[in-house]
């Protein structure tokens, strides 16, 4: 019994220290919405304050998911939403948004050997991966046209995550190669849909 409730609290130990957000944490499919309110639009001088002037969804989402650790602004919060980027102040509490541009669909990948975390929206300044700046061999084919999505060389930055800006409302194929090892998952852009991908063990 010891030793069961042990592993329980490592596991969910590790799932807090990852930092990533499940269904149920501030906006997703399994999330309550009763005494909440839409977070404002956002404002330049919330974005300035954590040095994201003038950026739009997209491009905070391509700066923070590839900085080194370090660079990430420390008391902001970034969670990626099918159709908006959620962000947070942690020392004020205050909360802004940015629509993700209409027709876009961000997915951040988290490929791994070992161990990896829960996770359902991805956060850009918390999420941890396993596998650090390893380069992979990624293709992704849209299901219902066939048409290839993605083909070619990737690489996880300092978070252990890759991103793909994909079209939204497809359902697609996903395949990671790396070391001589391959996984592959079916995923899916649509309103429901996870943008953090963590389940993906190489083999």
């Amino acid at each position: 019994m010891k030793r069961t409730t042990a592993l329980v609290l490592a596991a969910l130990a590790t799932m807090f220290a990852a930092g990533c957000t499940s269904p149920g944490d501030g906006g997703g499919p399994a999330a309550s919405t009763a005494g909440t309110s839409a977070a404002a639009p956002a404002d330049g001088s919330f974005l300035a304050a954590h040095g994201l002037s003038g950026l739009d969804a997209r491009g905070i989402i391509d700066r923070l998911d590839r900085a080194p650790v370090a660079d990430r602004p420390q008391t902001l919060r970034a969670s990626v939403r099918p159709s908006r980027l959620q962000l947070t102040d942690t020392r004020t509490g205050a909360t802004t948004a940015l629509d993700i541009p209409a027709g876009l669909f961000y997915l951040s990948v988290a490929p791994y050997v070992g161990h990896t975390h829960e996770c359902f929206f991805h956060s850009l300044t918390t999420c941890q991966g396993e596998l650090t700046g390893q380069d992979l061999q990624v293709r992704i084919t849209d299901t219902a046209t066939g048409k290839v999505l993605v083909d070619g060389a990737a690489k996880t930055s300092e978070n252990g995550f890759t991103g793909f800006w994909l079209p939204s409302g497809i359902t697609a194929t996903l395949q990671i190669t790396h070391n001589g090892r391959t996984a592959t998952t079916d995923i899916a852009t649509t309103a429901d849909a996870p943008t953090c991908l963590t389940t993906l063990r190489l083999t």
